[in-house]
């Protein structure tokens, strides 16, 4: 089948191949005939080496399509069955599981470390665990997700992971409450998902933080009440808090922690800073103790949302039929998979939202 394939961390550009088989199949697993992915930023990440990922591997992990095969004892699917591909699945058994915080189960970590491809020079792993930037994947049961009828490929490929995860950062993780004051710094796919969080939250002021000026111009498309560059967040956060004190919430979606510290240094005094983007291991947030003392400042991590993968899909798609959120919206690009390259590129320069790679 087709794949595109990172040989080494570092590289840049991808080599799509027709030489590549997906491994795995037996009794537990399915077989998913993939129609779209979409593409984030942490594939970039993976590819750069910010993200821990063995290589040569398969990026991708935003993905929908049909089950072509089931193993044995799977009766969750069936073949024919339309699903999304979730990275994060939940084992059930884990210390983290039992205490009902199954996004942070490490079953999907572990099963990064599995070689899940094969071509005929060897082993190619699938990113996370799965590696949807393929014709064809084999994961685990648990890791397809059944999705109804009227869900589009491509946004059932999104719920996947970047809108579940910029909605749950505001509903789950924040608790944004009604009335209240957001500043968001990073707007692309979760970015701005976690814009209409906050807006189905009832927030009063959002605030769209990008340098780029069509990712702020689609901010305000997706419920933000005004949009500026980093440069002028400042002024900002003087004009519209109350004695310029912050806001009530700031949501750090670069995954740097020059941006969260700029996210914390502009969170009010016993507000919320909400970290959401994946940032390298050697990237450290400086904060001293008398700080962390004083301003009495809520540093809340969010992971996939902060809270039940599969209960987070469900209300994704309620929302999103009911016109509460728009997730078509996001998807600012459509390419074919031979064209994964030019996707990267877009991504890279911050004209994309989303792309949405058709397979």
């Amino acid at each position: 089948m087709r794949a595109a394939v990172l040989h080494e961390t570092g590289q840049e550009k991808l080599e799509l191949l027709d030489d590549v088989e997906a491994t795995g199949f037996g009794p537990g697993k399915v077989r998913i005939r993939l129609r779209a992915t979409g593409l984030c930023h942490s594939d970039l990440s993976a590819m750069s080496g910010v993200l821990p990922q063995p290589a040569p591997f398969i990026p991708g992990h935003e993905g929908a399509g049909e089950v072509a095969e089931v193993g044995e004892g799977v009766t969750e699917v069936g073949v024919g069955d339309r699903v999304l591909v979730s990275w994060l699945p939940a084992c059930g058994v884990c210390p983290s599981c039992k205490r009902g915080q199954t996004h942070l189960c490490l079953t999907g970590f572990l099963n990064a470390g599995t070689p899940n491809f094969r071509r005929p020079q060897g082993d190619v792993f699938g990113f996370a665990g799965t590696g949807t930037f393929a014709e064809e994947l084999v994961v685990d049961a648990v890791c397809a997700v059944k999705i109804p009828d009227d869900v589009p490929f491509d946004i059932a490929a999104l719920i996947g992971c970047g809108v579940t995860t910029g909605l749950g950062a505001a509903i789950n993780t924040a608790k944004v409450e009604p009335g209240s004051s957001v500043a968001v710094i990073g707007c692309g796919g979760v970015g701005i998902s976690a814009i209409q969080g906050a807006r189905v939250c009832g927030a009063a002021q959002i605030v769209a933080v990008d340098p780029v000026a069509s990712r702020r111009e689609a901010a305000l498309r997706f419920g933000a009440t005004e949009a500026v560059t980093p440069d002028d967040l400042g002024d900002l956060k003087q004009r519209i808090t109350e004695g310029g004190e912050g806001f009530d919430y700031v949501f750090e979606v670069v995954g740097r922690s020059a941006t969260a510290r700029t996210a914390y240094e502009n969170t009010r005094r016993g507000g919320s800073l909400v970290v959401v983007g994946a940032g390298a291991m050697d990237d450290h947030l400086q904060l001293n103790m008398f700080e962390l003392f004083f301003d009495e400042k809520r540093i809340l991590p969010s992971m996939y949302g902060g809270d039940d993968a599969r209960r987070s899909y469900d209300r994704a798609i309620a929302l999103w039929r009911s016109g509460r959120i728009d997730l078509a919206g996001l998807i600012t690009h459509r390419v074919p998979l031979a064209d994964i390259n030019e996707a990267l590129d877009q991504m890279r320069t911050g004209v994309a939202l989303r792309t949405c790679i058709e397979i």
